[in-house]
């Protein structure tokens, strides 16, 4: 059995689960409830990319009795209209056709199967990922936020906070925007909303608010902190200047901080978000990526393309607008989510 085989087996019995769950009022502990809430997400929030792209993948069995050059050809470029991106669907179809060749394949179901398994494997490769955040128990935890404006960063900000929150956290958001208009007050209204901490204030230099924030989050020992910045990528060199002062600064405060600087990316700029990872990556270390609107694309292939590209895990996908929509990244159930009707 193949791995994308493995995975539908499991989250096949998920859905069973649920559907006993609604006609039979079956009892589930929270943990299975939010694992299957969870996988539903992705299901629901890859609609588009499924219809766009598994339709199209599914064509190719019925087009072609044999697998050609002319078949390799239209499966480059429904994986690249995917957003995959292009130097990995070539890698990807060099690697398929000797796997073809090695294994003699030719049963297109059977190579349905080698298809999402190859794809799985250009996220995993050979890297122990892991999508979570490096929080310590019992210390100031840092999360910076970097990313150009429009990407959704204060509305991710916000609801990783509320995360935060439900865990019972104590956290505090700063406001680290000081160059876009309405961008304090926009964070303070979030604050509000969610219930947590806030500091900002008028001043232009966001490496001095950050520093009076932490002060204050260290000394009543405040579990996470999440720093927003100001979200240009014009003058590379500046930013690059204003980030080295920011850590600087967050470290000389809380020192091992930030433990992630994380990149908010729009999932429906397709390609242009993967330019905006390799330029923020020259700029800053990021350790992580927020990819958000991720059901808002026929182009879920972004996800792949970040990973091979910029080698950056993904560490939380935005699948709807609520506040719990924003959910920790999970290869298999992106995999399931994509591929489910395959």
């Amino acid at each position: 059995m193949g791995l994308f085989s493995k995975i539908k087996s499991i989250f096949s019995k998920q859905e069973e689960v649920k559907e006993k769950v609604v006609e039979e009022k079956e009892i589930i502990t929270e943990e299975e409830k939010e694992e299957i809430e969870d996988t539903t997400k992705y299901v629901d929030g890859l609609s588009k990319s499924r219809d766009n792209f598994v339709n199209k993948l599914s064509v190719l069995g019925i087009k072609y009795t044999k697998i050609s050059d002319d078949f390799y050809d239209e499966l480059e470029e429904i994986l690249i209209t995917a957003d995959v991106g292009v130097n990995t669907v070539m890698d990807f179809v060099d690697r398929l056709k000797k796997r073809v060749k090695s294994e003699n394949i030719t049963d297109f179901e059977y190579l349905k199967e080698v298809i999402v398994d190859e794809l799985f494997m250009i996220y995993v490769g050979d890297d122990i990922l892991s999508s979570k955040l490096n929080i310590k128990n019992g210390e100031t935890n840092v999360i910076l936020f970097v990313g150009v404006n429009g990407v959704g960063k204060t509305t991710s900000i916000a609801k990783i906070a509320n995360r935060f929150k439900k865990e019972n956290k104590k956290v505090m958001l700063i406001a680290g925007d000081t160059f876009r208009a309405g961008a304090v007050n926009q964070l303070k209204e979030w604050a509000d909303r969610i219930k947590v901490s806030f500091y900002g204030d008028d001043r232009t230099d966001p490496s001095a608010v950050i520093y009076d924030g932490l002060k204050k989050a260290r000394d009543e020992k405040y579990d996470v902190v999440l720093v927003d910045t100001a979200g240009r990528l014009q003058n590379k060199v500046n930013l690059m200047n204003e980030l080295d002062k920011m850590n600087r600064v967050i470290n000389d405060i809380l020192p091992g901080n930030p433990v992630e600087t994380l990149l908010v990316i729009d999932a429906t700029t397709g390609q242009n978000g993967v330019v905006q990872a390799k330029s923020f990556k020259e700029i800053t270390n990021i350790t992580g990526i927020v990819l958000t609107k991720l059901d808002g694309t026929a182009k879920g292939g972004i996800v792949l393309a970040i990973k091979e590209l910029v080698n950056i895990p993904v560490k939380f996908v935005g699948l709807g607008e609520k506040e719990d929509d924003l959910i920790t990244f999970d290869i298999e159930k992106y995999i399931y989510g994509l591929f489910k009707e395959f």
